[in-house]
Order: C-alpha cells, then structure tokens, then sequence
C-alpha cells in the first residue's frame, strides 16, 4: 500500500519542471459518438445476473434521443439562417445601398453606393455585386429606393 496518494486537480494541467508555467488543455464537450461509447461500454461492463434497470435505460435512451434532436436542431437553425441571408440578399436586387469597403491607407472607412445588380450565393454568405465588384451582405450600411437611371419605366399604353 502507498504511504501517499497524490490529490486529483480539478483543472487540466501537467506540471512541468519547477519555474515553468503549467500546460493547460481546453475541455472538450463529449458528442453524440461519445455517448454511445460510453453506452455500450456499460452494456458490456455490466453484471449478467443485475441487468440495468428499464427505468435507468429508458432515462439514458432519453437522454441520447434528446441529443441527437439537439444536434438536429442545430443544423436546421443553421440551414435557416443561411436561407434568410440568401432571400435577404435577393431583396436588394435594383436596390440602391451603400456599403462599408474597408480601410483606407490613413484607417477611415470607405463606402461604397450603388445599385445591386446582382447576387452571388455560391460561397458561404451571400455578395451584392455593386457597380461591378462583390461586396459580402454583412458589409451592409444603408438601403434606398434605386435610382432613376436604372429604374424601368412602363410603357404608356394607348
């Protein structure tokens, strides 16, 4: 028997040689694949002749179902919101709108106004093409009616 146990930390470091600052790892959050592990750890760990209880696999089958509807719902959320972005983009279309461009050489801001002659969805968030360039939709500062040179005009009927 050991004259002394060495107390369990609460955080995630490894002491290093003295004068040395300790290493610090980031805790990871345990997914849908590691619930299942641990589940069937447990199945094969268990006592033949003590099963589990129903009631404590019915709470545990429970508790993956919710998971996996969490981890569903995150999806959908972000599939959604993606869909917005691009039907909020689709909006400007004819739209006059100005732009944040960025920085100058001297750190002021650059705008740019024009109107959106169309959208580019094919990357992760959409474009407003203005006045030939693509500007990304989250550079957006203002919305106007279009102009009048690019407004169309019906047509008087006789």
């Amino acid at each position: 028997m050991p004259s002394s146990i060495a107390a369990v930390s609460s955080t995630n470091q490894i002491p290093l040689t003295s004068g040395q600052a300790p290493v610090r790892f980031p805790k990871k959050v345990l997914g849908q694949e590691d619930f299942l592990k641990l589940l069937s750890v447990q199945f094969q760990t268990q006592d033949p002749m003590k099963p589990l209880e129903d009631t404590a696999f019915i709470a545990q089958m429970a508790q993956f179902t919710s998971l996996a509807q969490t981890d569903q719902l995150a999806k959908d959320m972000g599939a959604m919101r993606s869909d917005q972005a691009n039907a909020t983009a689709a909006s400007l279309l004819g739209r006059n709108v100005t732009i944040n461009a960025g920085l100058d050489s001297n750190k002021n801001q650059l705008t740019v106004t024009g109107d959106v002659t169309g959208v580019d969805t094919s990357g992760r968030t959409p474009q407003l093409l203005i006045n030939g360039n693509l500007y990304p939709l989250s550079a957006l500062l203002g919305v106007r009616q279009a102009s009048a040179a690019t407004t169309p005009v019906p047509a008087p009927t006789t």
